[in-house]
């Protein structure tokens, strides 16, 4: 990531919005904003097979469930973050991995400028093609902050995404299964 590129943009920006970038709340403005984006944005640094790779044999070929996995992330549309849960299910093939690298390959996709439809398909997408998993669901719901604070201005509402791939996209059962068990708000 180019620090130097991220500073002179923010300093164009508090220039084209009439503030003084000399004044004293503002001084480091500039380079927090570049600390803050390589931290916010580090998921294009980070690749979800190497995550996804850390996998155990296992018998079970029952649906393995990981949900309310909190996650932020930024709107490549407005550039504000949108934040939200996921809720991962997959049917294993032989092959299990920690529950902890779901998370991490949710936070991996979300710490990119993103459209909360695309992020939700590579979750699952990834978690398919990395763990030879029978099926995959994946649901996110999120509040986003372009259509809370600006536009036509909705707090409190929510959009929901869902990616279903293998055996969880030919069985209805097993989809309503999983809803069950997350209990979606």
């Amino acid at each position: 990531m180019d620090q130097e590129k991220i500073k002179k943009a923010v300093n164009l920006l508090l220039e084209a919005i009439g503030e003084d970038k000399e004044r004293e709340g503002l001084k480091d403005t500039p380079d927090r904003i570049a600390r803050m984006y390589e931290e916010i944005f580090e998921g294009y640094e980070k690749d979800p097979t190497e995550v996804l790779s850390k996998v155990f044999s296992a018998d079970n070929s029952e649906m393995v469930i990981e949900k309310d996995i909190t996650f932020h992330s930024m709107c490549e549309h407005h550039m504000m973050p949108f934040y939200g849960k996921a809720h991962i299910a997959y049917v294993p093939g032989d092959k299990v991995v920690g529950i902890s690298k779901l998370a991490r390959c949710v936070e991996i996709y979300a710490r990119r400028l993103q459209i909360q439809e695309r992020m939700t398909g590579q979750i699952a997408d990834a978690i398919m093609e990395n763990l030879g998993a029978k099926g995959v669901m994946v649901v996110l719901e999120a509040e986003h902050m372009c259509m809370t604070m600006r536009g036509v201005k909705k707090p409190g509402s929510k959009t929901v995404t869902m990616a279903t791939r293998g055996c969880f996209s030919e069985n209805e059962e097993l989809k309503r299964h999983f809803f069950d068990l997350v209990r979606i708000d």
